[in-house]
C-alpha cells in the first residue's frame, strides 16, 4: 500500500509582529509542520502498519523552511519526501495553485490513499485537500475523524454539523482530509531523527513539472497588508433597547450611504 501525505510547513506570528512594505516582516514568522498535517502523517503510518507493508511518501510545496519540517515527519516514520521548491514565492500561491503542484508530484506516484489535514493553521481555508482530490480525479471524504482498513477499501467516520458522525465505506484510491484528534502523533526520538537524515528527500523545481513562475499560478491574489488606521474613540450608546437599535441603524445607514 502506498500512501501520499500532503504536508504544509505553516507560518505563525510571534508576539509583536510588524507589517513592513505591505507584508509581515519575515523575522517575525515562526515555521513548523501544520498541526492538521501531523495527524495526517500519523494516520498514514497507522494505515501502513495495519496493512503490514507499504510506503508513506511526504509531498510539500514551499521554500527553505520546508526541509526541517519534512525531516521531523520522516523521523516519525515516513519513508521518503518530495519538495516542490518555490522559494520566497510560496506565499503568493493560493490553494488551487498548491493543489496543482502537489498533484503533479503525487499523480505519477499512483498512491492508494492521499491524505492531508482538513486545513492549515495559517490560512485556514480548508481548500487545498479538496482541490487536490479534484485535480487528481479521486473520490474524497472530508473532515475524517476515524479510518480503518476494510479489505481493499476503507471505513471512515466523518464529522457533520451538529455533532453528527457519518460512517462510509470507500473504495481505493481515495483522498481524505483528516481532523485533529484522529490519532495522537508519535514522538520523534533522537535516534529516529538521525535515521531520518539518511532517508531519501527529493527536490523538484516547478519548471520540471511543467509550470512557469509560481506566482503566476495563483488564481487569487493576496493584497498588501497594513495596520488599520486609528479612528475616533468608541461611541457608547445609551437608552432602551429600541433606542439603541434605532441609533445603530442610523449609524449604519450614514456609513454605507
Amino acid at each position: 500500500m502506498k500512501i501520499a501525505v500532503a504536508v504544509k510547513i505553516a507560518a505563525s506570528l510571534d508576539d509583536g509582529a510588524t507589517v513592513r512594505d505591505g507584508a509581515v516582516d519575515p523575522a517575525d514568522l515562526e515555521w513548523d509542520v501544520n498541526e492538521w498535517d501531523l495527524y495526517a502523517v500519523e494516520t498514514a503510518l497507522q494505515l501502513k502498519e495495519a496493512a503490514g507493508e507499504g510506503e508513506v511518501v511526504l509531498v510539500s510545496v514551499g521554500g527553505e523552511q520546508v526541509s526541517e519540517g519534512l525531516l521531523s515527519c520522516l523521523a516519525m516514520g515516513a519513508d521518503r519526501a518530495i519538495q516542490v521548491e518555490v522559494g520566497d514565492e510560496a506565499g503568493a500561491l493560493d490553494s488551487v495553485a498548491v493543489a496543482r503542484m502537489l498533484a503533479a508530484v503525487i499523480g505519477p506516484e499512483s498512491p492508494d490513499i492521499v491524505l492531508s489535514g482538513v486545513q492549515s493553521s495559517d490560512f485556514a481555508s480548508a481548500a487545498t485537500g479538496t482541490a487536490l482530490a479534484a485535480v487528481l480525479g479521486l473520490a474524497r471524504v472530508a473532515v475524517v475523524r476515524a479510518v480503518r482498513l476494510d479489505d481493499d477499501a476503507l471505513e471512515v467516520d466523518r464529522e457533520l454539523e451538529g455533532g453528527l458522525v457519518q460512517r462510509l465505506r470507500v473504495d481505493l484510491p481515495v483522498a481524505l482530509t483528516v481532523q485533529t484528534g484522529i490519532a495522537e502523533p508519535r514522538y520523534a526520538t533522537l535516534r529516529s531523527i538521525r535515521q531520518a537524515a539518511r532517508k531519501r528527500r527529493d527536490t523538484i523545481a516547478p519548471e520540471q513539472l511543467g509550470f512557469g513562475e509560481p506566482a503566476s499560478l495563483a488564481a487569487a491574489r493576496i493584497g498588501p497588508m497594513a495596520e488599520p488606521p486609528v479612528r475616533a474613540s468608541a461611541e457608547m450608546l445609551e437608552g432602551s433597547a429600541s433606542d439603541v437599535a434605532d441609533a445603530i441603524a442610523s449609524i449604519v445607514r450614514a456609513r454605507v450611504s
